[in-house]
C-alpha cells in the first residue's frame, strides 16, 4: 500500500500542481481581503468568531497548497484541507439543503464544496501516511480514492440539472459566437448529467471525469475570461471565475486519479 501511495503522488499529473497553486492563490487573496475568499463563501455574517475564521480558512488554503507541493508534507495538507471542506459541508452547505431542499440553488452551491472536497480526498487517499492508514483506512489509500469519485460525481448532476432549472440565467453566459444559445445550454447540462452518472456507475468513468473537467475548464476560459479581460469587473463576476478556475482545478485532480491508480481504476470500471 505505501508504495501505491508513493506512486501516485509522483503520478497524479498536472492536476495537483493545479490545484496547489489555486489554494495557494485563494489563501493569499483571503489573508490581502480579510474576508472569506470566494471558495469559502457564503458564511453567516452573524457567525459567532467569523472574523476568526476567515483567517482559518485562508491560512489552511495557503498552507495545504503549499504543503501538497512536496511529498513529506502532502499528508498533512491534504489532511488539513479535507477536515476544513467537510466541516464546510457539514455546517454552512448541508443546512441550506435541509431548509430549502427543493430549490435546485441549494444543491448547485453545495455541489461546489463538492467538488472542491473530492479533489482534496483525492489527494489525501493519494498521500496519506502511516497514521492514516492505520486509523483511517476507509478514507485512504484505493478505497479514499473512489469515496472522492462518488463525491464528485454526485457533484455532477447538480451542475447539469442548473442549466435546465436556471436556463433563463445559464443561456446569456454562452459565448455571442455560438450559434443556438440555448441548444448549448442543455447540452452543457445534459452533458454534466450524463458524466456524473457515467462516474457513479464506473461507465466510461475515466472520459467522464476528464470531460466534464474539461467542460469546466471552457466555461471558465470562454464565459468567464473574457468577462475578466474586458473589465471593469464586478464583485460576483470575480467571485464566480475564481470560483468556476478551483472547480476545475478540483476536477482536474480527480481526472487524474483515473490514470494514475489503475488498480481503482480497474476495481471501479
Amino acid at each position: 500500500m505505501h508504495h501505491d501511495n508513493e506512486t501516485t503522488m509522483r503520478v497524479t499529473g498536472a492536476g495537483r500542481w493545479v490545484f496547489a497553486g489555486t489554494l495557494v492563490a485563494v489563501g493569499v487573496l483571503g489573508l490581502v481581503q480579510r474576508d472569506f475568499s470566494p471558495i469559502w463563501q457564503p458564511v453567516p455574517k452573524a457567525l459567532p468568531a467569523r472574523e476568526a475564521l476567515v483567517y482559518v480558512s485562508a491560512l489552511v488554503s495557503l498552507g495545504s497548497g503549499a504543503g501538497l507541493l512536496w511529498r513529506r508534507t502532502a499528508a498533512p495538507a491534504a489532511r488539513a484541507l479535507l477536515a476544513l471542506l467537510l466541516l464546510w459541508v457539514l455546517l454552512f452547505r448541508a443546512p441550506v439543503i435541509v431548509r430549502a431542499p427543493l430549490v435546485a440553488f441549494s444543491w448547485g452551491g453545495s455541489a461546489e464544496t463538492v467538488v472542491l472536497l473530492a479533489g482534496a480526498w483525492v489527494l489525501y487517499a493519494a498521500s496519506a501516511a502511516d497514521w492514516d492508514r492505520r486509523r483511517l483506512a476507509f478514507a485512504s489509500g484505493d478505497k479514499g480514492v473512489r469515496l472522492a469519485r462518488v463525491l464528485y460525481g454526485l457533484a455532477l448532476i447538480p451542475f447539469g440539472l442548473d442549466h435546465f432549472v436556471y436556463v433563463d440565467q445559464t443561456t446569456p453566459l454562452v459565448p455571442g459566437w455560438l450559434p443556438q444559445h440555448l441548444f448549448w445550454a442543455y447540452f452543457t447540462g445534459a452533458a454534466y448529467i450524463a458524466a456524473g452518472l457515467a462516474v457513479l456507475a464506473g461507465v466510461q468513468a475515466r472520459p467522464a471525469a476528464a470531460l466534464s473537467t474539461a467542460q469546466m475548464g471552457l466555461f471558465t476560459l470562454l464565459v468567464w475570461g473574457p468577462v475578466i479581460a474586458a473589465g471593469p469587473r464586478t464583485a460576483f463576476q470575480w467571485s464566480e471565475s475564481i470560483i468556476s478556475w478551483a472547480l476545475t482545478a478540483a476536477g482536474w485532480v480527480v481526472a487524474d486519479s483515473y490514470r494514475a491508480m489503475p488498480s481503482v481504476q480497474a476495481r471501479s470500471t
